[in-house]
């Protein structure tokens, strides 16, 4: 078994005494005190997260837009310089290779930031896509530390070490700015459901800017926020997992994402997903309310009557409304909100029933544009 990756920040977590586990190949902080103190700390306040083990990817060159226009389901060509989009990236057969960020910093130059797990399996496939484009692609992910400081007081306190002007940043835009003296990129994006920025830096520099937000952070009760929390607090704003709730063999459609393709504009996987579009989908994900105590995880199977009718994708006991939810995809004729249905948990059947998605609302809704 190969050695697992560390981030810049690794020492910082053992500092701080977090419980450490293996995440797509890296040695990462699953909590620092617990999943449900760490959940409603960022629910509540600020939570620091190390995000450095995602993918940086950089498309510069003549053709960077329209490169990435036809790499991405979603359109950078109507966006401004300082914005950003979240976007699948498929395949041809339209199945989901991995969702993203893509930064637009000008016409010739395209910031692509992507998913841990993916991010070699992403490079190799971008450059062999950019092959007939005037682009040069670089995986410059070993380069790069990144920061999430997640919540609700997160611009307030960021406001004290950075130049950036947060108040008049719209969500899902970016500047380049100092961050505790440092030269940074700085974002609002977010995976959370709660407002937050992004802070990229060089990775030499990760562990100061960090350590500057512990102190901010320390003020309003807030401190460092573990993977185990980032996915529960993912879960409830319904923000896709890959390899869960969306992979290679996903549409967009499918998986809720219409919103982030534009079928107006050529990309890899256009004509499949057109043809779903035109002949109706074959199932959907939709939010799903467990109506007993018993959790339903990943790959349960899901019934009406003797039918099997699809599979859970994620679920959890939802820590900010106390429901037992899930997510999961559905057969045509069982996605209407409402609608009953059953899910084997170790050979039982619990009922269950269609809900409506978002499962909560943070903070975030407040700073779109």
């Amino acid at each position: 078994m190969s050695e697992l990756k560390m981030t810049p920040l690794h020492e910082e977590h053992i500092k701080a005494g977090a419980k450490m586990i293996e995440f797509g190949g890296w040695d990462m902080p699953v909590w620092y005190t617990s999943l449900i103190q760490e959940h409603k700390m960022v629910r509540e306040s600020v939570g620091i997260f190390d995000v450095s083990h995602m993918g940086e990817i950089e498309v510069k060159g003549k053709e960077a837009r329209k490169f990435v226009d036809y790499l991405i389901t979603n359109n950078v060509e109507v966006i401004n310089t300082g914005d950003i989009v979240y976007s699948p990236m498929c395949n041809e057969n339209g199945g989901i290779v991995d969702d993203l960020l893509a930064y637009k910093f000008s016409e010739e130059y395209i910031f692509l930031v992507v998913n841990a797990s993916n991010t070699e399996k992403d490079f190799n496939w971008i450059l062999k896509q950019s092959k007939d484009f005037d682009v040069e692609v670089k995986n410059l992910s070993k380069e790069y530390g990144q920061i999430a400081f997640q919540g609700p007081k997160a611009e307030e306190l960021l406001m004290n070490i950075t130049n950036a002007p947060l108040t008049e940043m719209g969500f899902y835009t970016f500047v380049e700015a100092d961050v505790a003296g440092i030269k940074s990129i700085v974002s609002r994006t977010g995976y959370t459901g709660e407002d937050g920025f992004e802070i990229y830096l060089p990775a030499e520099y990760t562990s100061k800017v960090w350590q500057e937000l512990m102190k901010l952070a320390k003020e309003v009760n807030g401190g460092p926020a573990g993977l185990g929390c980032r996915d529960t607090l993912r879960f409830e704003a319904v923000y896709m997992l890959y390899g869960n709730d969306i992979n290679d063999e996903t549409t967009p459609l499918e998986a809720g994402l219409k919103w982030a393709v534009d079928l107006n504009k050529e990309f890899i996987g256009k004509e499949p997903i057109l043809k779903m579009k035109e002949e109706g989908l074959p199932r959907r994900l939709k939010g799903i309310e467990i109506l007993s105590k018993v959790p339903a995880r990943h790959n349960y199977k899901i019934y009406s009557g003797d039918e099997e009718i699809g599979y859970i994708t994620s679920g959890s006991k939802s820590i900010s409304t106390d429901r037992n939810l899930a997510l999961g995809y559905l057969k045509k004729g069982f996605t209407k909100v409402g609608t009953e249905i059953e899910i084997e948990v170790r050979n039982k059947r619990v009922k269950a029933q269609v809900i409506k998605t978002p499962f909560y609302r943070g903070s975030v809704k407040s700073k779109k544009k």
